[in-house]
This record gives structure tokens, sequence and C-alpha cells, in this order.
């Protein structure tokens, strides 16, 4: 028997890539799914955009108060009528056999949630594609958001993430978190006795953010998320999480070494390192402009990322404030 699904898309604005998103949708191979979308206060009408979908694609729509992403899926949650809940974030664009490739992966993989990689789209901007680069390479989050391989056990992320419904509804949904909500649920997972995996068969391509400002503060965010995460999940800490921190404190010391010392040995480091990124995005990417751009879009997320890390560990650990007043807006009361 063939596993029944509801797709769940929380949104605030994005009518734009919700079209594109709808549109993505209507091609699939197996076109048995409901489409559930929150609104999660949009200060523009969605509506039309749904509307015009209404009569290819089984949806369902409701609008709401603004919580955060975490709160509006679980609004959607609870409004699903099918056994498996897919999570995907309202910037992503799904290939046409998306629904077919989880159906038959949830039929030969074992688990209780899962979790794809995402990639860029050949349509993106160059901006875009670099973005992408950084976000799943090697260099710099280890691989581990694009490739099985890359790690042991696969934290699934909201952007592209299934779960059952009956074990999402055990374990609580999405926690209060605004930012960080997603690995926060797949540690809650794994805390109950549940289990995840990677499926290879349904890579999204998912748009990210279209600037280097807007993707800088994004990465920001995740910094800060994780010395809270950390928090409420002792036994899943790595050293690794610590590694653009050390990254940023360590261009800061290469400057203090030259200008102090009058040697250059740190930031010769470093440039070998950007020299690694910029050869190997041209490598993925083919492009001398996306590789360039890579290297930018690289140094924004470590250092924006180990920013967000020291601040966070900082205000938690050394001045001892609780994560919700050190960071009251990454947090909404359920």
């Amino acid at each position: 028997m063939k596993p029944t699904i509801s797709i769940i898309v929380a949104i605030f604005n994005r009518k734009d890539e919700l079209f594109e998103l709808l549109n993505s949708l209507t091609s699939q191979t197996d076109k048995e799914f409901e489409i559930i979308i929150v609104d999660d206060g949009s200060l523009i009408n969605l509506k039309p955009t749904i509307q015009s979908f209404e009569e290819i694609l089984t949806i369902k729509y409701f609008r709401k108060d603004n919580s955060g992403p975490g709160l509006s899926r679980n609004y959607g949650a609870k409004r699903a009528e099918n056994e498996w809940l897919v999570f995907v974030d309202s910037d992503v664009i799904v290939e046409k056999d998306y629904v077919e490739n989880i159906k038959k992966d949830i039929l030969v993989i074992p688990c209780d949630a899962f979790g794809g990689a995402d990639k860029a789209h050949k349509g993106f901007n160059l901006m875009q594609k670099a973005i992408s680069y950084s976000m799943t390479s090697v260099f710099t989050t280890g691989g581990i958001r694009g490739n099985k391989k890359s790690v042991s056990k696969f934290q699934p992320r909201s952007f592209n993430m299934g779960v059952k419904k009956e074990v999402f509804e055990k374990v609580g949904g999405f926690s209060e978190m605004r930012i960080g909500e997603d690995p926060d649920l797949s540690m809650t997972l794994w805390e109950n006795g549940f289990t995840t995996a990677f499926f290879d068969t349904i890579a999204v391509y998912h748009k990210r953010r279209v600037d280097f400002g807007k993707f800088s503060k994004q990465v920001y965010q995740f910094g800060c998320a994780r010395p809270i995460l950390n928090q409420r999940h002792p036994n899943y800490v790595k050293i690794s999480f610590a590694f653009p921190t050390l990254f940023f404190l360590g261009y800061i010391l290469g400057f203090i070494e030259y200008f102090a010392l009058e040697r250059g040995f740190i930031l010769a480091m470093y440039g070998l390192y950007t020299f690694l990124v910029f050869l190997h995005a041209l490598f993925i990417t083919k492009n001398i402009s996306i590789a360039g751009m890579a290297v930018i879009s690289t140094y924004i997320q470590m250092f924006s990322y180990g920013y967000g890390f020291l601040k966070s560990w900082i205000l938690l650990n050394v001045l001892r404030m609780k994560p919700e007043e050190a960071f009251p807006k990454h947090f909404h009361k359920k």
C-alpha cells in the first residue's frame, strides 16, 4: 500500500516564490497528495495565487497571525489528513518525480522522518548559485546539507523534510524556536527513540536569499541558534559547530600577527583556503563569475555564522542569560 502524504508550506509574503513552487507541483508524476498552505500573517494577498491552482491541485489554504515558521507548520500539520507530513520552504522548486520518489523511498528505507538535499537550479541567478555553493560546500558546512555520505546521522531540515504524522504529534511538533526549529525537531526525535534517514532522490532547488546582505543576516541567526540548540540537546554537541567562530577569530588574529609581529603566516593560510574554495567552486559550477562570488559568500557565511555563534555562546554561558532573554525575537509563545 502506497504511503499518503500532505505537503505543508508555511509562508510569509513570497508570492512569486509560491507561484513557482505550486507550478512545479502541477507536473508531478504522482498526483496523489494534498497541499496545505499556511499564510503566516503575510502583508500581501496570497489568495489569488493559490486560487489559480485550485482546479489543478488539492490545496487547503489557511491564514493566521504571524508566529514564525515552526508554529505555522504545526498549525498546518493539525489540518493534514494523510499519514506523512512533508515540509518544504516556500522558496523551493521540486522536480516532477519528487512525490513519486518520496513514496518509493518510504517503502524501502525504514525511518520515522526523512530529509533530502538542496541544490541550485540552472535558472537561478549567479548570486543564488554562489550562495547555494557556500551552503552545501565541503569547505563550509562539510557538505552535510547535500550529501548523505557526509554525515553518520542525518538531520532533516524543514526546506525538504518528512515526518510520520503520528510521530510528529508524539513529540509535540516544532518547538517555539523561530530559528533552528528544524534541527531542534530532528534531535528531539532522536531523544525519543525515533529514526531519521537521508533520501538521495528527492533534492529540491532552494533559492535562499537573493543578496549578500540578507544572506549574512540569515546565517548570523543560524549561528545564534546553535548554542541554544547545544543547551537543549547536550548529547549532540559537536566541536565542529564552533569551527566558523574559530575561523572568524583566526582571521582577526591574522591581522594582529601581521601588524604587530610583521608576519603573515596566518593570513597566508587564509589565502590558501580562499584559493581552494575558488578552485572547488569553479570545478563544481563551471563558471568563473560564480566561483568568484562563491568566495565572497563563503566568507560571509563563515564570519556571520561565527560571530553569531560567539555572541550567543557568551550570552548563554558567560553572562548566564536564558535563551528567551538573550534572543527574544527567536522565540514565540505556543
